[in-house]
């Protein structure tokens, strides 16, 4: 009985161990994949050329996702050209980028996404005052500062200079943008110059407000927004740069496109969510052209939209990055992503597991339970010669294999019901050969 006893607990603590060993295998696998779908703390954004709105714009991206432990490495690019390109290059390690709309082209564009719209960005044209440019189409035969390859000016410009038949052979194009472009038509070296994007860009800035260059106003503002569903019209009332000076002077028509943030498909949607607030917080003011609250926006300009960016400009926040910080949020979130399947399957299990062990112990006793009534079966009804010793030795088997199952106290009535149904047996066989009685164990 005792060396019973001892291999019983034996084959529990395997039991427990096995248990065990099955937890932690657990344990790991959801630590891997924690780990794993977690958000990356690192993210590459290009920017733009460091004279230019998109490179300020940057550093304020850096300091807001470092409030929540995002580190934003800033790389510099010629513009929304280059940005687009390096975020289609898989090797580029680029993970966001800004873009504007004009550029994007599908299928080619297929893996890059928008999150927000993030503010106009107009096409400024300026000239000397005394030329007489009141058309884009006159720049023919003009040297223009059109930007350099890959900024926003060039990229723009050239749609535009399409519709208005301008091209290499009949202008003069010079790849100077922001500072450059301004000193050298400042100096008489370019008859003009082309800058796309906000009023506060330095260039422009001082553009506006130098009185010996004038903006051009374009007349046929809204052909362009008719032609190319990129551009918007847009409207600088006079004196709203800078009322005491009157600058404009008077009310001027441009054509302009919306500045984007975008990224790489795939980008975890918790940065997604922190990106789209970023956004708010540096882009949600009114401005010249903007309305407060406009931006950013979700609406589509030429990239396919991040529908976890539409989700959350629509709903905001969820309830966990409300009150926890960033990074125990996102564990939170992600610990119930796992947990709630897993309950769904385990809490049936849980439900059914008394079922399935007291079938499992069971099936251990019933299983004799035939070999049994075949054998009683047989002694009941053989006639002539009767098999004696072969029917002893198949329930002597069936004894020993009974002793051997372990039951539970809450089954051990079924097993003890067992070993009486194999004495019966047992003494129907002694009676049909009228033996005496053979005492077991």
């Amino acid at each position: 009985m005792i060396f019973k006893n001892l291999r019983f607990r034996a084959r529990a603590r395997v039991n427990i161990a096995i248990m065990t060993f099955a937890m932690v295998v657990a344990a790991v696998w959801a630590v891997a994949y924690f780990l794993q779908t977690a958000p990356r703390r690192h993210i590459v954004l290009a920017s733009g050329l460091e004279d230019g709105l998109l490179h300020r714009y940057a550093k304020r991206y850096v300091e807001i996702l470092a409030r929540s432990g995002v580190t934003v490495e800033e790389r510099i690019t010629n513009g929304p050209g280059d940005n687009l390109r390096l975020l289609q290059d898989p090797q580029s390690g680029v993970d966001i980028g800004f873009t504007q709309g004009g550029i994007a082209t599908l299928p080619e564009a297929k893996n890059v996404i928008m999150l927000a719209s993030l503010y106009y960005v107009p096409m400024w044209i300026f000239h000397r005052s005394t030329d007489v440019l009141t058309h884009v189409n006159e720049l023919r035969n003009h040297r223009v500062a059109v930007g350099v390859s890959g900024s926003g000016a060039r990229s723009l410009g050239e749609h535009v200079f399409a519709l208005n038949g301008l091209t290499i052979n009949n202008m003069s194009m010079q790849p100077l943008s922001n500072n450059a472009a301004l000193l050298a038509l400042q100096s008489g070296e370019v008859d003009a110059a082309i800058f796309v994007d906000g009023a506060e860009n330095h260039a422009v800035w001082t553009a506006l407000h130098d009185p010996t260059l004038k903006l051009l106003s374009y007349s046929k503002a809204e052909a362009y927004h008719r032609r190319l569903s990129f551009i918007s019209k847009l409207t600088l009332p006079p004196g709203v740069v800078d009322l005491a000076n009157n600058i404009p002077e008077r009310e001027v028509d441009l054509i302009g496109t919306k500045a984007m943030l975008a990224a790489r498909d795939g980008l975890h949607p918790a940065l997604i969510h922190l990106l789209v607030d970023a956004a708010g917080e540096i882009h949600g003011k009114q401005g010249l052209f903007e309305q407060a609250g406009e931006f950013p926006g979700t609406t589509q300009v030429d990239l396919r939209v991040s529908t976890d960016a539409d989700q959350h400009k629509r709903f905001g926040r969820s309830f966990l990055y409300q009150y926890l910080p960033f990074w125990v949020a996102t564990l939170a979130e992600r610990a119930i992503i796992i947990l709630l399947p897993l309950a769904a399957v385990l809490l049936p299990l849980f439900h059914y597991f008394p079922q399935l062990r007291r079938w499992h112990v069971r099936s251990r006793v019933y299983r004799w339970y035939g070999e049994l009534a075949l054998l009683e079966q047989d002694v009941a009804a053989r006639t002539g010669t009767l098999p004696t010793e072969k029917w002893l030795a198949d329930l002597e088997r069936i004894e020993r294999a009974v002793a051997r199952i372990h039951t539970p106290a809450g089954f051990a009535s079924e097993a003890y019901t067992l070993r009486e149904h194999i004495g019966l047996v047992r003494r129907a066989i002694i009676a049909r050969n009228h033996l005496p009685p053979i005492m077991s164990g």
